[in-house]
């Protein structure tokens, strides 16, 4: 379980593609604070560290999640956010981040607002019900708030510690970025879908 507040923005420093997986290795300060095993959310997707060390670690990236997430595209070099589990006895200042993307989207748009910033999400349509205005969502591992709801667009706001402490300060049109809806509305928009199955069971009984 995360929070979606990033700990630390890493960088691709290895990967060595395999038959199906990849292996990332990823320079960090977190590296020396985690033991192999341990989980952490890179780019808000839940990872297991093989090995860790003083300057990173690192983990395999299996054959689903390089299909479903944009693990698949990272090359050397490349920044991302990270996050260790929170703590059960740590305050919880984001919301429940399981790390398990729901999809990726792209940015549409980017505007400045002074020292913030707005961007504009094209989500998939089978994340828009579980997605709410004045919600929840992760974009890349970080927990933001829904501003406003378009026909499939997520429109956030970016204040300045989150764009100087994030991935998303160099975010642009164009990008691609790993989404997660909040897991209430998970859960509610299954809730919903089997009362519809058994009301249209019943209905359909002579």
């Amino acid at each position: 379980m995360f929070t979606g507040l990033i700990e630390d923005v890493g960088r691709v420093a290895r990967v060595e593609p395999g038959a199906n997986a990849r292996r990332l290795r990823i320079e960090t300060g977190l590296g020396a604070e985690s033991r192999p095993g341990d989980s952490i959310a890179v780019n808000g997707v839940c990872l297991t560290a093989i090995a860790t060390d003083a300057e990173g670690f690192d983990v395999d990236v299996a054959p689903e999640t390089l299909r479903v997430t944009t693990l698949g595209t990272f090359d050397v070099g490349r920044a991302v956010n990270l996050e260790r589990p929170v703590r059960a006895d740590a305050r919880l200042g984001g919301h429940f981040v399981l790390g398990h993307v729901d999809g990726v989207g792209r940015i549409a748009s980017r505007r400045d607002d002074g020292a913030c910033a707005w961007l504009e999400v094209a989500i998939p349509a089978s994340l828009a019900p579980l997605v709410i205005s004045k919600g929840s969502i992760a974009i890349d591992g970080i927990s933001l708030t829904v501003a406003a709801l378009g026909a499939n667009l997520v429109s956030v706001q970016l204040v300045p510690f989150t764009l100087a402490h994030t991935t998303l300060g160099g975010a642009q049109a164009g990008d691609a970025v790993n989404l997660e809806g909040d897991v209430l509305g998970k859960y509610v928009a299954r809730l919903l879908a089997a009362q519809a199955d058994l009301h249209a069971i019943a209905g359909s009984r002579p």
